[in-house]
């Protein structure tokens, strides 16, 4: 299953969270993880999904599956999954029906310091002030 493209799932986990789950508000790190999962594969992100308890038939998921442009989800880790989608055991189900593989990067979760938690605060924080999720 080369050169697939491939939708990331990241979990938009309430900025209040931070300290207890920075992995889970860093969106960015999280796109990272599922990036570097597809290069490693011969894969291309095509779709990054930013998603906070998002319904698994809900349109936005499945819009780019629809049109052609996606041929795999990918996630950093179940606890992201879990945050992203209201079950994760009914959008696999889908993924199933559909045909669309369901992978977990799985990689290990990046070990959190003062200073990382403060530059992902920055950036979530003040966005118009150059500091945007991209």
């Amino acid at each position: 299953m080369n050169g697939l493209r491939v939708a990331a799932i990241a979990s938009l986990t309430p900025l209040e969270e931070l300290d207890r789950e920075p992995f889970l508000v860093d969106t960015r790190g999280q796109q990272d993880m599922c990036a570097r999962w597809a290069a490693a594969r011969g894969h291309t992100v095509t779709r990054e999904l930013l998603v906070y308890g998002l319904r698994p038939d809900h349109r936005g998921l499945w819009a780019d599956v629809d049109e052609g442009q996606v041929d795999l989800f990918v996630v950093p880790n179940e606890r992201v999954l879990a945050r992203a989608l209201a079950s994760v055991a009914d959008f696999a189900a889908e993924c199933r029906r559909r045909g669309v593989p369901l992978e977990t990067a799985g990689l290990d979760e990046p070990v959190y310091d003062a200073a990382m938690k403060a530059e992902v605060h920055r950036r979530l924080s003040l966005p118009t002030a150059g500091f945007g999720h991209r």
